[in-house]
C-alpha cells in the first residue's frame, strides 16, 4: 500500500512562488509515475505535471515554463515548483501515484489535497 500527503499550500500573490510537497509511505517500490492534478474551483480535476518512473517529466501547456516537478532518489517526496502564479492558478492540488499491484494492473492513489490560492 502507498500513502500519499500533500503539504506546502497556502495563500500567495500573483507573481510570487510556491513549491508543493508530497511524501510517499508504503510500498514505495510499487510507485510507478508520480503526478500532480488540480482542481480550480467549479471546474474539474486537470493534470498539472508528471514524473514517469524513468525519469522523464510532463508538463501541462497551460503551466509550462512556470512550474516544474522534480522527485528524490528514494522515491519517497514529489514537489511541485510554481513561480509566477496567477489567479487562475488557485485550486485544491493533489498527489498521485500509479501504483503497480500484485496482478499486473496500475491503480491510482491519492493525497487528500492542499489548497494554493492567487490573490493580492
Amino acid at each position: 500500500q502507498v500513502q500519499l500527503v500533500e503539504s506546502g499550500g497556502g495563500l500567495v500573490q500573483p507573481g510570487g512562488s510556491l513549491t508543493l510537497s508530497c511524501a510517499a509511505t508504503g510500498d514505495i517500490s510499487s510507485i510507478d509515475s508520480m503526478n500532480w492534478f488540480r482542481r480550480p474551483p467549479g471546474k474539474a480535476r486537470e493534470l498539472v505535471a508528471s514524473f514517469e518512473n524513468g525519469g522523464r517529466t510532463i508538463i501541462t501547456d497551460s503551466v509550462k515554463g512556470r512550474f516544474a516537478i522534480s522527485r528524490d532518489g528514494a522515491k519517497t517526496m514529489v514537489y511541485l515548483h510554481m513561480n509566477n502564479l496567477k489567479p487562475e492558478d488557485t485550486a485544491v492540488y493533489f498527489c498521485n501515484a500509479a501504483v503497480l499491484g500484485a496482478g499486473g494492473w496500475f491503480d491510482d492513489q491519492w493525497g487528500q489535497g492542499t489548497q494554493v490560492t492567487v490573490s493580492s
